[in-house]
């Protein structure tokens, strides 16, 4: 991936297993950002290849990732604050009734609370403003709109960031339980306490090429720090 004269990705090669978490890790520059803009079509590579099932793939936006499958839950959410969970779960996609296409809120409704229920979020008023829930409520309101489409890769940006020790817990639960339905999850994140907690493998970059991809079975958060900053894991003492 190249803009202009910057190469901001060089020979990366990356295999996404179906239903693990795969954890992108790496400084600052390092190259997850472009990587995240072209598996969730936000930005076309300048080259190489992208598969997914074995099927050549070439997005030409988000919405076109979303109808394959690829969900991207960025560090902001761009949720509407004002708006309801049930309109935010369904902003886009909205559900109408016949004849007149009228809006279906009940259902909208309805299948939120189910939604939420999957991820073992209890909120009893559907019509509650997404500005008034908690961080770790908002990202569960953003994971309700990926399962709404059907999403399975589901990319989530920092999720963490800027969250309270009792929010951080609730945010990965919520990806354990995304694992537990089978669902493909990539976590971009810098917190390797994070990682280590809820991740089956990472893959490190540095200055846009792979350093390591490795299980995460057996590596601390220190030894994952210290293979961000030196390309391997620290010699067994």
């Amino acid at each position: 991936m190249a803009y202009g004269a910057v190469t901001a990705l060089r020979d990366v090669d990356i295999e996404v297993r179906a239903g693990e978490v795969l954890a992108l890790c790496g400084d600052n520059g390092a190259g997850k950002s472009s990587l995240v803009k072209i598996l969730s079509g936000a930005q076309m590579p300048t080259s190489g290849t992208m598969r997914l099932e074995g099927e050549a793939l070439r997005l030409r936006g988000p919405q076109e990732a979303l109808k394959r499958g690829i969900a991207t839950i960025y560090q902001d959410l761009a949720v509407a604050p004002r708006l309801s969970i049930w309109q935010n779960v369904f902003l886009g996609s909205e559900l109408t009734r016949p004849p007149f296409g009228l809006l279906d809120k009940r259902r909208m409704a309805e299948m939120s609370r189910g939604f939420l229920a999957r991820l073992a979020i209890d909120i009893a008023d559907m019509d509650t403003p997404v500005e008034r829930l908690s961080g770790g409520q908002r990202q569960a309101v953003a994971i309700c709109r990926a399962l709404r489409w059907e999403a399975r890769v589901i990319i989530m940006d920092e999720p963490t960031a800027a969250l309270g020790v009792r929010e951080t817990a609730q945010v990965l639960d919520l990806i354990r339980r995304l694992h537990a339905e089978g669902r493909t999850v990539i976590l971009v994140s810098h917190a390797m306490p994070d990682v280590v907690a809820v991740a089956d493998r990472v893959v490190v970059l540095k200055a846009g090429r792979k350093i390591a991809d490795r299980p995460v079975a057996g590596l601390s958060a220190a030894d994952l720090a210290f293979l961000i900053t030196q390309g391997a894991a620290p010699a067994p003492a």
